[in-house]
């Protein structure tokens, strides 16, 4: 008998029969929820993830797992999400590698079409700093600089094709400076070397920089966000200190497989709002540097969108290549 004339049947006995979808809806969450981060443990992306699925855990009444699997850019993780069943039971905690790695590196899967986004969280200010002894007081005087000796500053990154590498190669472009880049494995290298006086510059977000600048260690100069950041509202953004249309933000976002029941990604949408709102959780965010935000999925699905295709440019226009 077809389902029509089930339901046809069922009506004239005052039966309901739930649409497609229904029951799944209603009982989910029936089972734990894992949340794949594809970073290691410790970092911001990690600390995102375990704040926020602590919360989640609460709200739904079952365990949250968060799970580390870092590797080739993040790319590891996010390929094995990508292949999840599409119900809501694994989720990735998406930060700027998922839009920058797409023009980079071959992939086995399609970083827009492959996800369905749930919701940008949280983002946190990039801060330009530099060693104390480099003579400069803003950004205006670090470009100045940069013009007088072309090429003898040096940039720390955490690595070739990495946010900080791709934030010097957009400040480049937009200005005509010549900085040279110094990539390392990772931020807490260069970090070191910054402090050291080995290197002059850097770009990284706030939650990695301030400590230092607090302690003396550093000095900033300006974030690179549309807004002065929440935990720092005496620097000026860049786009302040003189490159108008210049926006870099550190972010961590939930995404699911793209298929994922859309009343599922609603109601995962609701929970994370409801979550980012409360007084405790937000405190504790914004004292680190995390800014929550919250965007419903098809805002966050265009700004990822807008995302890939800023960096594509950047890296194509840079020249960037990885081996």
């Amino acid at each position: 008998m077809s389902r029509i004339a089930i339901s046809t049947f069922a009506a004239l006995l005052g039966i309901f029969i739930p649409p497609a979808g229904y029951a799944l809806a209603q009982a989910y969450p029936a089972k734990p929820i894992k949340i794949v981060v594809p970073l290691g443990p410790g970092g911001g992306v990690d600390t995102s993830a375990r704040l926020v699925g602590q919360k989640l855990s609460e709200a739904l009444g079952q365990q949250v797992v968060i799970e580390n699997r870092p590797g080739a850019g993040g790319t590891i993780a996010t390929a094995l999400v990508a292949r999840a069943a599409p119900d809501g039971y694994t989720l990735v905690m998406a930060s700027p590698g998922h839009v920058i790695t797409p023009s980079l590196y071959k992939l086995s899967f399609d970083a827009i079409r492959d996800f369905a986004p749930i919701t940008l969280l949280v983002t946190i200010p990039y801060v330009v700093v530099v060693h104390p002894s480099l003579p400069v007081r803003s950004l205006k005087e670090l470009l100045a600089l940069a013009r007088a000796r072309p090429g003898e500053l040096l940039w720390s990154s955490s690595g070739n094709g990495s946010a900080q590498h791709l934030t010097l190669e957009l400040l480049k472009m937009m200005t005509g400076v010549k900085i040279t880049h110094v990539p390392y494995k990772g931020t807490a290298p260069g970090m070191t070397d910054l402090i050291a006086g080995r290197v002059s510059a850097t770009s990284a977000s706030a939650v990695a920089t301030l400590p230092h600048v607090n302690a003396g260690r550093l000095r900033a100069l300006a974030v690179a966000g549309r807004t002065r950041a929440k935990i720092a509202p005496q620097l000026p953004t860049v786009a302040e200190s003189g490159i108008p249309g210049f926006e870099i933000e550190v972010w961590h976002g939930a995404m699911a497989p793209a298929g994922t029941p859309q009343d599922i990604v609603a109601k995962l949408h609701a929970e994370f709002v409801k979550i980012l709102a409360q007084p405790d959780l937000k405190e504790r965010m914004l004292a680190v540097g995390f800014e929550p935000v919250g965007d419903p999925p098809d805002k966050f699905a265009a700004f990822l969108r807008a995302e890939v295709e800023k960096w594509s440019k950047v890296v194509r226009e840079a020249g960037i290549r990885i081996d």
